[in-house]
């Protein structure tokens, strides 16, 4: 393949994904049939915590992006994974017909989730909108903009003295002296080769 980053010219917009028990930071989203009540599909990797937290429960929340994002929603939701954190202590929630939705942002639909597709990597999760809002006229935030402003919108630092290491891919931030010849980053399912050490 002469060069896989042509998909990034994939304007699509950048969405938290909620449940119960946590969320992610997702950008393959669609608007896939309806009107009143319209269908919404979401592509999640196998990887990913919420991938298992979608499988067990029936409903699920996107919350849009602006690009006035608060930058600790990206690397909340982005970078940590819900295994080991409570993200949704972290920033302003809502509940909403059971389901956590995030404030901060532009608006939020709800979905029922009606239909799911297996891929190889990933599942795409179909949901049937049953509540949504507008909470701000902010513009939204798409995956060019995200590529191009990573650095800024997620402000990577050391912890711990220990180097960060950053998906070329996904942004997903490893940290550790060296990353292990056998990992997998934990959102994109990519290998070593695709991270890059983060300049001081």
């Amino acid at each position: 393949m002469k060069n896989s980053k042509i998909t990034r010219k994939i304007t699509q917009g950048m969405y938290i994904l909620t449940t119960v028990g946590g969320g992610c930071i997702v950008d393959a989203v669609a608007r896939v049939g309806g009107t009143e009540q319209p269908l919404i599909a979401v592509s999640v990797s196998k990887t990913n915590h919420s991938h298992k937290l979608l499988a067990d429960n029936d409903r699920f929340a996107l919350s849009v992006l602006g690009k006035e994002a608060d930058p600790e929603l990206i690397q909340t939701f982005g970078f940590k994974s819900s295994k080991d954190v409570d993200k949704c202590k972290s920033c302003e929630i809502e509940e909403v017909e059971g389901v956590p939705v995030v404030k901060k942002t532009i608006g939020y639909m709800v979905m029922e989730k009606v239909d799911t597709i297996d891929t190889d990597t990933h599942t795409v999760y179909v949901g049937k909108m049953i509540e949504g809002d507008i909470l701000s006229d902010d513009e939204p935030m798409t995956y060019a903009y995200y590529q191009e402003h990573k650095d800024d919108l997620t402000k990577v630092k050391t912890e711990d003295n220990k180097t960060a290491w950053i998906c070329t891919v996904c942004g997903y931030v490893y940290y550790g002296d060296e990353v292990p010849e056998d990992y997998k980053c934990p959102l994109c399912g990519l290998g070593k080769s695709y991270f890059k050490k983060k300049e001081d």
